[in-house]
């Protein structure tokens, strides 16, 4: 049986692999790699956005931390990432930001908020910001993958976590964008038959019963794990809602799906495909991970002598699923896991190779030099998330809501406004960066990154600069008409404008 575990990790890792070849024939510009040439199909954009949404951070660390604290009102994140998370974001969010984004020439996240806010130090602290705080982000999912290889193949944490790095490494820098996105098109199917698997063996197995049967045995250890809010109280569940599910909006590697898509009438299409998938998704994750405690009779798993939440989930995949369902997970998790890894070294090695580089430092780099410069970034972001992940520095939970709080909270509310409201001002975007990410980063150092606090101050971070935008915007210097007018203009832009607009015109390059 082992072999044949191998057998189907070596098939689909050519796969990948011939994917990335394929690609790389039709990757010549820096926005075929990073965007796709702006001609992604409905199906695979929604894909994309959702196997980029769902990783093993989802189903190794949240899964099972959340899932064994919160019990059944854990199902509250599932709606939250299905309808705020996924569908008010494509609703929302998909035609104005791929409108305006076209519009601007603009290909990222710090170009966006550079040309919206005429700021040139906007898109050079955003792009050191998504360098920055992806990198353990990144490291977390790295982190979820192995502890899965290590219980389902029994393969060291540090080899697992060494082939998966250098898997992404070779699938992502030879086809770029495209690659990452053919590629979730064939693990969305795979993430849709695994999860349907897992709850068909979850449910019927002996630790559970059935569902009934499992909510009373449940009820048995803690009454609260059956009720709508769980032991933790409704601040905790709460701040997890708002961290998975609003802070998608402001994640870079997730609004890159937007920019992406090829026209906005694959939007609606998309937007419903994404709902679903999500919904799915989530389900399976935390539905399995609110029985978890059933599997180890109420006693959380020891790794090194202390309670480790991250194995709940690929102890119960192991010992307790079928082998062959083992495999399918397995291949369930790292699928999911390769969607969101390609996604955030491609948007790390941009805010660099893009922003801080072709359009700053050295502007007249070629087009060859700029996508090769991609993909030399790409190799080091990911030794750097390699390297911090090696180190094991926290649970999965806490480095995740660290990296999330820290990257949403910046730019959730300056990108939202500056996409819809004229009077937003620069000082009041840079109000909106300073307090996401000082909540976020400072007080988690504030409170020495207690790990039971950092989710709930990552969506504080998310939450508190949409009030401070707009409050700062009301009282500090506004845009002149004309300027707005380049922004928000019905009139197309020339195609040989630049996507960075100065002091209300449009400058030349």
């Amino acid at each position: 049986m082992v072999g044949m575990k191998f057998a189907f990790i070596i098939a689909y890792v050519c796969i990948l692999v011939g994917i990335g070849y394929i690609s790389m024939k039709k990757t010549r510009t820096v926005n075929d790699f990073f965007l796709g040439s702006r001609n992604i199909g409905p199906w695979v954009s929604a894909f994309a956005y959702g196997t980029t949404y769902f990783s093993a951070v989802l189903f190794i660390g949240y899964a099972g931390k959340v899932g064994w604290g919160f019990g059944l009102s854990s199902l509250w994140i599932v709606l939250g990432n299905a309808f705020i998370g996924a569908y008010l974001a494509w609703k929302i969010l998909a035609a104005p930001t791929r409108r305006l984004t076209a519009r601007l020439g603009v290909l990222t996240m710090p170009a966006f908020l550079e040309a919206r806010y005429d700021s040139r130090w906007l898109k050079i602290v955003s792009a050191l910001i998504i360098f920055i705080f992806l990198v353990p982000y990144s490291a977390s999912v790295y982190m979820g993958l192995s502890y899965l290889f290590e219980e389902v193949f029994s393969i060291p944490f540090e080899v697992a976590l060494v082939l998966m790095a250098v898997l992404t490494a070779i699938y992502l820098v030879m086809g770029g964008y495209f690659a990452v996105a053919m590629t979730d098109f064939i693990q969305g199917f795979i993430m849709i038959v695994g999860v349907i698997l897992m709850i068909i063996y979850v449910v019927y197995d002996p630790h559970v019963g059935g569902v009934v049967e499992g909510i009373k045995k449940l009820a048995l250890y803690d009454p609260r794990l059956i009720k709508p809010i769980g032991p933790p109280g409704l601040i905790p569940l709460l701040s997890m809602v708002v961290l998975t599910s609003l802070g998608t909006w402001g994640l870079p590697q997730m609004v890159q799906k937007f920019y992406a898509i090829k026209n906005e009438e694959s939007i609606s299409k998309a937007k419903i495909v994404c709902t679903l998938f999500s919904l799915l998704i989530a389900f399976g994750a935390y539905f399995t991970g609110s029985f978890s405690r059933l599997f180890f009779d109420n006693k959380m798993p020891i790794v090194g002598g202390q309670p480790n939440p991250d194995v709940i989930m690929p102890q119960i995949i192991s010992r307790v699923l079928p082998e062959s369902l083992g495999v399918v997970i397995l291949l369930l998790v790292m699928a999911a896991s390769m969607s969101t890894l390609a996604s955030l070294v491609l948007v790390s090695s941009s805010a660099v190779a893009i922003d801080l580089v072709k359009d700053t430092l050295y502007p007249g780099i070629s087009r060859r030099a700029a996508v090769f410069l991609m993909r030399v970034l790409c190799l080091v972001f990911v030794c750097l998330s390699l390297w911090i992940a090696l180190k094991k520095p926290t649970v999965i939970l806490s480095l995740m809501s660290l990296s999330w709080g820290a990257v949403a909270g910046s730019f959730l509310a300056p990108y939202l406004y500056g996409l819809f409201w004229k009077g937003v001002t620069k000082a009041g975007a840079w109000a909106g960066i300073i307090s996401g990410l000082g909540i976020s980063v400072g007080l988690s150092l504030y409170f020495n990154m207690d790990e039971s606090l950092i989710p709930t101050l990552g969506a504080l971070a998310i939450v508190v600069p949409l009030a401070v935008v707009p409050l700062v915007s009301l009282v500090t210097k506004k845009y002149p008409e004309t300027f707005l007018q380049k922004i928000f203009g019905s009139e197309p832009l020339s195609k040989k404008s630049s996507s960075v607009i100065y002091e209300g015109v449009v400058s030349q390059k």
